[in-house]
This record gives C-alpha cells, structure tokens and sequence, in this order.
C-alpha cells in the first residue's frame, strides 16, 4: 500500500498559529499580551523549528528533530509542574490489578513522549469540534436543516438511531476513500460522466500522525490549548452556578431544593412512562439549534434580552429563598453532649497514714487492670482543672464541673475491678491492695489451706482452687466483710456539659 495518500486529521480552517513568547520581567504584563504590544515576541511554527534546531548546532552536533521536539516538550512541561510535591502519602497499589501495577509512575520523559503522540493524533477531535461549531452556528443553512430533519426523524422513530452510525461509516467514511481511489478526470465539461469503472487510478488513502513541529502539529496545539481553556471556564461556570445551591452554605435553600429534587425524581419513577419523551426531544433539539442562528444570538445578547434573564433569575432565586424561609424550619438547638474528666490523687504504698496528694486531671481512670496501667506508663492529662479544654468543634454549656455521685454505676460499666468504693462523701474510687487482702485471707484459713494442700497433688487443680480463693477474697473486700488496705491511687469522675460550636460561612 503507497503512503502517497497519506495526509494527518488536522484542523485548518483558521490561519497558521504562532508562538507568542511573554516577557515575565514586568510583573504588571499581561498573561495573554495582544499583537501589538510590544512585551511580547511572536514567532511562526517554522521560525521556532529553526531556533530550536540552531539551538542544536550551537551546543554541538545538530540533533535529531525528535531531540529537538523533547527538549521543547521539556522545557514546557518544567513550566508547568509545580517546584514541590505535594503527594506526601505514598497510594498503596492494587495488586489484584495487574493493569494497574504494570503502569508506569511519572516521569517527564514519558510525559513529554505522550504529550507528542498525544498532540499529533487528536485532530480528528478538533476537525469534529469546528464542523459542530459550523453546523449549530448555521454558517451553512442547508447544512443546518439537513440535521434537524434527520434529528426529527430520529425523535419520532428512535428505532433509527442504529442506523445511524452505519449511515455515518459508509458516507463520512468509505464513500470518501473510495472517491480517493477513482478520482474524476481533469475536465471542464459539466456533462461527462463519473468514471465509477475500472481499474483504480490513484492510491488508497491513509491518516497518518502530524509530523512533529510542522504546522499541523502547532495547529493541533492551538486547539488544544483553546479547549483547556473552554474547558476551565465551562467547569468555573458550573461550580459557580451549582455549588452555591447544594454545598448547605444556605442551609434552608439548599434544604428546599433537596426537597424539590426528591419529590420530582418520586413522581418521574411513577409517571415517567406517561411523559412524550420523542416530542420532549424533539423539541428540546429544534431549539437548541434555533437558538444557535445569528438573528436568535443577536436578539439573546442584547440589553433587553440580558436585563430580562436577569430579572428572571433573581425572581426565581427570591422564590426559592421565600420558600426555604416559610416552609424549612432549621434546628437552631445546638448539639449537646456530656464529657467527663477523671480527678487522680496518689499515695505512697508505704505511707499507710499520710494523705492523697492531687497528681492529675486524665481523661481515663487509670483502673490497676488497664493496658497503660500494667505496661507501667504515667497517666497523661493536665495537673490543673482550669487547663481542661472541651473537644475540637465543641464549647462548654455548663458554668462548672460538677461531681458524679453515682461513682458505682461507672465502676461497673467499665468493669473496674480491685477498686474500694465510697457511697457516700466525697466518691472517691480507690486501688486496692491485693498483697494484704491475701495475707489476711491467708492468716484465718491457713489450716484449711494445708489441709486441702496436701489432699491435692495436681497442679492443674491448685491454680483452679486459686483462682476460686482470689474470687471470692475479692467479693468479701467489696461488701467490707475483710480489712483492706488501700492502694496507690484513687479517683473520681467530674462531668461537664457541652455543645457543638456551629459553623458560620465566611462571604469573601
């Protein structure tokens, strides 16, 4: 097959493009300088082709237009990517995915690799784009009409739209190629005849990507530079239009509208088979591409037509905020909850007759069985109660602190075992010592214990008459039945009130 033929997918229906080289010396410059202005440089795609390749000769052996377009790409995309990078946490592949983990990481050869094949195969997106444009801006009318009569015969027989891709294949696709193989004669006389005969007399055509840095190759950039631009403002105009709705920045408006959204999707699942959808359609296409005619898009920006949008929308937007305020009734409680802070005091073990002395404010009890407790660390909190702070998000409700009396009920919640508790006074939750319980146990069923010592002779039975002992030396020291001898440390819990602090929006 001869590459005669072949030709790139380019959009040329616009003038060359140049290159427009911006002095970043005055800051005051403007992004995107005009013609005229003198702070800017413009050089066409070849004039730059042939910078670039002086650059090449001036550093040593000319390089290979492949060399000069990587550099080029390169020193864009340096540009481009930030100094920093900000992706601080390392994403964990899939390794179920072996597509996934085969893909490369980033890399700016590759990137400046990709970004070139990219650049040069995307015209056909750009040709599809401007023919779009040409048809709904009516530039050709008959053009314009042919649509809207092959889309009126789609809205009523929606059956035929799987023609239609089979329709554009052979009249956009193969009729065209064909034609390319059996051109017409060169002649001036209306009335000779195709020759649709024959042996073909011309090559068959091909696409083929746009050589690097020739003029369909910068045209591609154009375009694509000027859709990432359509593209952003698109995106802003959306955000713009819909955040302020559905963000809850105004709860009661955002409300109403959730509210509206959800009884129209209830009533279109129910009635949405009653509803003409061919017509809708139909409609909806006629005046999409009617308002897309020159006489329709001078009446739709004049100053009438804008005043009158405007006052439109402001009118529908005043609906909906009157309807929020009459109908939604916001909670304007806060949030309230109850948050708890534990009181420790140690003594010494040793100091039988001596006094608790204040340690620390924690957040937990310090239990003698709790995993901070065992593993010997320090309980953590603020030796000061005027240092407690309520939780992120929080503020306190209640004035002061005020003390739990029911210092039982949270002992058994938390299963808070080895522990003396005061009734009655000031609450206290107090260690136990379990060396002396077990020495007074000792003393007054020594003889029992000797008894029944010598009667068992395996271990497993002993470790299990131990552990009974230890249960129930453990329940007589909690109804006061045997002399106990206090521990280290003891506790009680203060409870406070807070609410969470509502978020304002701050209108920049």
């Amino acid at each position: 097959m001869s590459n005669d033929q072949a030709d790139p997918l380019v959009n040329r229906d616009t003038p060359i493009p140049v290159v427009s080289i911006t002095n970043h010396d005055d800051p005051s410059a403007p992004r995107t300088p005009n013609a005229g202005d003198g702070s800017s440089k413009r050089l066409s795609a070849s004039k730059l082709k042939e910078k670039l390749e002086s650059l090449g000769d001036n550093i040593g052996k000319p390089d290979s237009p492949n060399r000069v377009s990587d550099r080029l790409f390169t020193m864009l995309l340096s540009q481009v990517l930030p100094s920093q990078d900000y992706d601080d946490h390392v994403q964990v592949k899939d390794r179920r995915s072996r597509q996934y983990v085969d893909r490369p990481s980033f890399s700016l050869p590759v990137m400046s690799g990709n970004f070139r094949r990219f650049n040069a195969r995307i015209g056909v997106a750009f040709i599809f784009e401007n023919r779009l444009i040409r048809l709904f801006s009516w530039r050709q009318p008959t053009q314009t009409l042919s649509f809207l009569f092959v889309y009126t015969f789609i809205c009523v027989e929606p059956t035929l739209l799987v023609v239609l891709p089979l329709a554009a294949c052979l009249f956009f696709i193969m009729v065209p190629a064909f034609l390319a193989r059996h051109p017409p004669p060169p002649t001036h006389l209306p009335t000779d005849l195709y020759p649709l005969s024959g042996p073909p007399i011309a090559g068959a055509r091909t696409i083929k990507p746009a050589p690097e840095l020739s003029k369909d190759f910068f045209r591609n950039m154009r375009d694509l530079q000027n859709s990432m631009e359509d593209f952003s403002r698109l995106h802003d105009a959306v955000l713009a239009f819909v955040t302020p709705l559905t963000n809850f920045s105004n709860e009661a408006l955002s409300s109403i509208l959730y509210l509206i959204l959800l009884f129209t999707s209830c009533l279109l699942f129910i009635t949405a088979h009653l509803i003409p959808w061919r017509f809708v359609f139909l409609f909806l296409g006629h005046a999409v591409t009617i308002s897309g005619h020159p006489f329709m898009q001078d009446l739709l920006i004049s100053q009438t037509s804008t005043t009158l949008i405007s006052e439109r929308e402001h009118e529908a937007r005043g609906f909906l905020l009157g309807l929020s305020k009459t109908d939604i009734e916001l909670e304007t409680t806060p949030e309230t909850r109850e948050v708890e802070i534990f009181e420790l005091q140690y003594r010494a073990l040793h100091d039988e007759q001596g006094e608790y002395e204040p340690q620390i404010f924690s957040p937990s009890p310090y239990a003698p069985l709790s995993p901070s407790r065992v593993a010997g660390d320090r309980p953590k909190g603020t030796p000061f109660f005027e240092d407690v702070q309520p939780p992120r998000g929080w503020r306190w409700s209640d004035k002061k602190w005020t003390l739990d009396l029911l210092s039982r009920e949270w002992v058994e919640e938390r299963c808070v075992t080895g522990v003396e508790v005061e009734m009655e006074g000031e609450r206290w939750v107090t260690d136990l010592h379990y060396e002396a319980l077990s020495e007074s146990e000792n003393g007054s069923g020594r003889k029992d214990q000797k008894k029944e010592k010598e009667k068992l002779k395996k271990r497993a039975v002993k470790e299990k008459e131990e552990r009974e002992k230890e249960r129930e030396v453990l329940r007589r020291a909690w109804e006061g039945s045997v002399p106990s001898r206090k521990g280290e440390w003891r506790r009680r819990r203060w409870v406070r009130g807070v609410e969470r602090v509502p978020v304002t929006n701050t209108v920049e």
